[in-house]
């Protein structure tokens, strides 16, 4: 009988069942790597398909003209009044004197981008005393031109396939030579608004819609949510009517958000009669989205604090709201602001509901408060990339990697405040 239990346990059988078991967990663990690994593996494809396609699209190609503001094209009492594609045209000449044909002139002329021509014409608007003088100006190239220099255009292809002839690619390659072309950051990109030119459209009217968006939905959101988060945690009664708010706001933060926009559409459009397209809109519709999860975060927080905290604070006489805003509110303060903060970066990257209200019109003025027509970064993704010309292509994925920072900005500020402040009890 003494020898018994250790048969049982040091046996062939019990062996077995070890090496079984141990078996078990090296596969649960191998599973749970590869896991890791193809999540990991897909999230590197993803922001290196995006980048790769991305990262020309904060480059611009540029053109050096030595214009001559000559008296025959500009009337130097009414200088932004005067022909300024013949004096771009005698410009390029000075490099390839040989185009003076009819075609050879429009191909000239196709080479800069329309806000090349408006450069020119504001050089000397601004600077009347350039009537009669030759000035070197950089301007943008034409979209096909940007694409060739960046090398997104087969030259192997047949004339027929390719939407750059010949003619341009020997005129690109002349001024190439002559040093005339360069590749620069495009600080444009982020500082103007839409343009149907892909060389001369840019994220900054979509950037600051999406700002004064936030703000309203910060503003709205925020102080509502903790509120009522605080009077369902702290002073609600626990009655029928309670339980029924409480399971309605747990449902709201699974709507899919297209019924918010749905709602911002009959009730702040059809209803209120806001402007349409306006950040104001857009974010009354998101905070409506945002509050749920505002709410049950800091209710989450809230629920982190000790009762012992409340119980002493009741104990020397401090009264329920004075536990709240004294002792409880402060201490779950790194959470509560991790909740908002993710919330404002779910919001920031939501599109639907923007749809929805009218967020989705052509606005290339930038935005100067809530109530101007705007746009959204996701919103302007979404138009970008249903556009056929490649150069929207580029920037469709630049304005992608700019969202996706934003995102990680936002939720690495999130983590940073719930590590930096938040108290192990």
């Amino acid at each position: 009988m003494a020898g018994a239990p250790t048969s049982l346990h040091m046996g062939a059988a019990a062996q077995r069942r070890l090496r079984r078991r141990y078996a078990r967990e090296f596969r649960f663990k191998a599973v749970s790597l590869g896991a890791l690994g193809l999540m990991a593996l897909f999230l590197v494809g993803f922001i290196g398909g995006i980048v790769a396609k991305g990262w020309s699209g904060f480059v611009t190609t540029e053109i050096r003209l030595d214009v001559t503001y000559s008296e025959r094209h500009v009337d130097a009492g009414d200088p932004a009044g005067g022909g300024f594609r013949p004096i771009v045209v005698e410009a390029l000449r000075k490099v390839i004197p040989e185009a003076t044909e009819r075609d050879d002139m429009r191909a000239l002329l196709g080479l800069v981008s329309n806000g090349g021509f408006v450069a020119v014409r504001d050089a000397v608007a601004e600077d009347p005393s350039l009537v009669g003088k030759a000035v070197e100006i950089w301007v943008p190239a034409a979209s096909d031109i940007d694409m060739l220099v960046k090398g997104h255009v087969d030259r192997g292809l047949p004339e027929d396939r390719r939407r750059t002839d010949d003619r341009t690619i020997g005129f690109v390659d002349r001024l190439e030579a002559a040093g005339d072309i360069r590749a620069t950051f495009n600080w444009d990109f982020f500082t103007t608004g839409d343009s149907r030119e892909p060389e001369l459209a840019g994220i900054g009217g979509a950037v600051l819609g999406s700002f004064w968006m936030l703000l309203v939905t910060f503003l709205v959101s925020f102080p509502t949510g903790v509120a009522a988060a605080v009077f369902l945690e702290e002073f609600a009664p626990r009655k029928k009517w309670v339980d029924v708010i409480e399971v309605n706001i747990n449902n709201l933060a699974a709507v899919p958000s297209i019924v918010f926009g749905l709602l911002g559409l009959a009730v702040f459009l059809n209803v209120m009669h806001l402007p349409r397209s306006a950040p104001v809109v857009g974010g009354l519709t998101l905070a409506l989205m945002t509050l749920p999860t505002i709410v049950i975060a800091t209710r989450a927080a809230l629920k982190g604090v000790p009762p012992s905290i409340r119980e002493a604070a009741l104990g020397l006489g401090a009264s329920p709201a004075q536990v709240v805003s004294h002792h409880v509110l402060p201490l779950a303060l790194p959470r509560l602001l991790t909740g908002a903060i993710v919330g404002m970066a779910q919001a920031l990257g939501e599109s639907a509901p923007l749809l929805m209200i009218g967020m989705v019109a052509f606005i290339v003025d930038l935005p100067s408060g809530p109530m101007d027509a705007a746009t959204a970064l996701p919103v302007q993704i979404y138009l970008w990339a249903d556009s056929p010309e490649r150069g929207f292509v580029e920037k469709t994925s630049a304005a992608i990697v700019v969202l996706l920072a934003f995102l990680v900005a936002m939720n690495g500020v999130a983590v940073y405040l719930r590590q930096r402040f938040e108290i192990r009890w």
